[in-house]
Order: structure tokens, then C-alpha cells, then sequence
């Protein structure tokens, strides 16, 4: 049985509800828009590390049963079974691994960029990937390099400037919150 400390919770919680609240707001660009959720998970690996990931889990699942809190305001599961479904879940393993990177290496702030980057890696593919086989099973086939010039290029510039200011914010905030607790214990 796992047991979750209060303060734990509540900030899986926040987290959580972080993401409910600023991924709805998106400038749709084509069929892949620009969302804030990016950098609202960013924030939740650096402060929350591994552990994150239960939040955007938890958001991912407020979204499939149809609370409108993804990108544009959307909800339901066709989201998570649509062209830009295989982005929305790779937000998991996105979280994880650059939550577990920085679980590793937390004192260290190169390792947040870094940890954000391998994550942004893993989700560009599995969203790309995913991208170009629900494409081509609606019969608008996309090649690899016309996927990438569709799903990813146009976001390099923004999630490097998310990345650059998630790591700098989570950094701060990671140490900040754990010097607080660390009074609270005392």
C-alpha cells in the first residue's frame, strides 16, 4: 500500500489543476496548435519530479471523460484517438523522463534543460509517429519529413523559450519549496 503525504497531494493536485487551467488557451497554427501545457508540465517535473507525471496523468484522464481542458478548450476521448491524441499522451512519458532526470541531478541547473529536452524528444515522436498513422488510416497520407515540417518544426522556437523559462522557474521554485518544507519539519 502506498501511502501520499499531504503536502505531496495537495501539490499533485495543484499541479494537476495547473494544467486543467492553462492548457485550454492555444493559438491554433494548422492541425497541431501552440498550447501552454508544455511548459505548465515542464513546471511539474522540475518541482515535482518523477512523481509529476501523476499530474498530468490525472489531467490527461479529467480530459478523455470529456472536460473540455484540452488545447482550445476541448475534451473527450476522441481527442486522445485523434491526430494530435498521441502528443496529449506522450505528456506522460515527456513528464517521466524529464522528472527523472532531474529527481537524479536536481542541484545541478543544466540538468533541468536537459531533462526537458529528452522528455520534448520522446513526445515529439510518439506524437509524430502517431500523427502520421492516423493520417494515413484517414487517407491524408503524410511522409516523415512532412510530418515533421507540420509537427514540430514550427515549435522548436517556442518550447526551447518554454523550456528556457521552465527550467530557470523550476529550478528556483524546487529549491525554494524545499528549504520551506525543510523549516516546516523543524
Amino acid at each position: 500500500f502506498v501511502t501520499i503525504k499531504t503536502r505531496k497531494l495537495v501539490f499533485l493536485s495543484l499541479f494537476a489543476a495547473m494544467l486543467c487551467i492553462v492548457s485550454p488557451f492555444s493559438l491554433p497554427i494548422g492541425v497541431i496548435p501552440i498550447s501552454l501545457a508544455t511548459f505548465a508540465m515542464y513546471i511539474a517535473a522540475s518541482v515535482l519530479g518523477a512523481s509529476g507525471t501523476i499530474s498530468v496523468l490525472v489531467y490527461v484522464l479529467i480530459g478523455a471523460v470529456g472536460v473540455p481542458v484540452f488545447s482550445g478548450g476541448l475534451g473527450g476521448i476522441d481527442r486522445l484517438v485523434g491526430p494530435t491524441g498521441g502528443y496529449i499522451v506522450g505528456f506522460i512519458p515527456c513528464t517521466l523522463i524529464a522528472g527523472l532526470i532531474i529527481d537524479r541531478f536536481e542541484n545541478r541547473k543544466i540538468a533541468y534543460p536537459i531533462a526537458m529536452i529528452a522528455g520534448t524528444a520522446v513526445l515529439y515522436a510518439l506524437g509524430t509517429i502517431w500523427f502520421i498513422i492516423l493520417m494515413g488510416k484517414s487517407g491524408t497520407p503524410y511522409t516523415l519529413g512532412a510530418a515533421l515540417m507540420t509537427c514540430v518544426v514550427p515549435f522548436l522556437i517556442g518550447d526551447a523559450i518554454k523550456i528556457a523559462a521552465a527550467s530557470t522557474v523550476g529550478f528556483v521554485l524546487r529549491k525554494t519549496l524545499c528549504k520551506h518544507t525543510a523549516k516546516i519539519k523543524n
